[in-house]
Formats: structure tokens, C-alpha cells, sequence
């Protein structure tokens, strides 16, 4: 009888976990089609023509100089519709939760171009060398961004062309979003 209790118990948690609702993290630029404060959700409308709806909360941390300019939470703290940016979230289920939004352009974070030349893993750096021929590092900032230096790092994607969305802080050059180029 324990034999068949144990076999059931095995199956049933087998099935939880294989049902269970996973977080998964992803990263999607684009631009601000609506921001609605009372439902604590932005829209973000991608290149490809895609529609995300993003739920916001006070952790959400915003990235941009524009984005320290006076502005409650409900706001995203300065930004706006039509504001470029790219929004670190994660899915659980069908809804997408925003944990970083990143205000890309005037008054956001810089971009750089070129080909990956290196990754330091340990480091957590990344060194592009530039169309003019300069080399720039960039410390990265979040996983996201090391799971994609460590994915274009990896055999043929080594001299990748990318641009690299970074900020400067403390005097170093700091990347937020790393997207292969065309």
C-alpha cells in the first residue's frame, strides 16, 4: 500500500511543478505608447509593431537623466509618451511586470556601436571596438545584460556587431541593454 501511496505523491507533485507558473526575464525596447497611472501599467509599442503592457511598481527603477527630474512614481519619475526606452520586465503567466525601465536618447542613456571584441565574465565587462577604430568598456549592469554579453561572447557571435545602451556613473561607462545589430 506505501508502494502506491508513494507512486501517487510522486505523480501529484510532478504535476504541480510541471503546471507551476514560471518567472521568466526578458527585455524589450521600443517606444511609449501610454502611460496609465491609475492601473499602474505603460504600453510599449516595439519596432516589429508589438504592443506590451507592462505593470509598474514603486520598485521599478527608471534609467535616464531625464528620468531624476521632479515626477511622482505613478509617473515613471519623467517619462513620457513617445519616449524611447527599453524595459527590463518579468513574465509570469500572461502578465508582464517592468523591473527597469531604461529612457534611451536625449536626456537617457547613450549608445554605442560596434564589434564585441571581448567579454570578461569574472570582470563583468564588455569591449567594443568602435567603426572610428576606438575600443570602449563598459561595466554591465544587470543579468540580463551579462546573459546577453555571455550569449554574443559564444563561438561565431564573438565579433558580433552590437549596440550598447549604457550610462556613466562614478566615471565608468555602465551597460544597461546590449541588442545585436543588423
Amino acid at each position: 500500500m506505501s508502494k502506491y501511496l508513494s507512486l501517487v505523491l510522486g505523480l501529484v507533485l510532478f504535476a504541480l511543478s510541471a503546471f507551476a507558473i514560471r518567472e521568466a526575464p526578458g527585455a524589450v525596447e521600443g517606444t511609449v505608447e501610454k502611460i496609465d497611472a491609475a492601473a499602474k501599467t505603460v504600453v510599449v509599442k516595439t519596432a516589429d509593431g508589438a504592443e506590451h503592457t507592462f505593470h509598474f511598481t514603486e520598485r521599478t527603477a527608471v534609467h535616464g537623466e531625464e528620468a531624476t527630474v521632479a515626477g511622482g512614481k505613478a509617473t515613471l519619475r519623467g517619462l513620457e509618451e513617445g519616449s524611447h526606452v527599453v524595459v527590463h520586465y518579468t513574465e509570469k503567466g500572461s502578465s508582464e511586470t517592468a523591473h527597469e525601465i531604461d529612457h534611451v536618447g536625449q536626456g537617457g542613456l547613450q549608445a554605442a556601436q560596434g564589434t564585441v571584441k571581448s567579454v570578461d565574465r569574472t570582470g563583468k565587462t564588455i569591449t567594443i571596438k568602435t567603426a572610428d577604430g576606438a575600443e570602449q568598456t563598459f561595466r554591465v549592469a544587470s543579468q540580463t545584460t551579462q546573459d546577453a554579453a555571455k550569449d554574443v561572447s559564444q563561438g561565431a557571435q564573438k565579433s558580433a556587431h552590437v549596440t550598447v545602451y549604457y550610462s556613466e556613473q562614478a566615471g565608468h561607462k555602465v551597460a544597461h541593454f546590449l541588442k545585436k545589430s543588423l
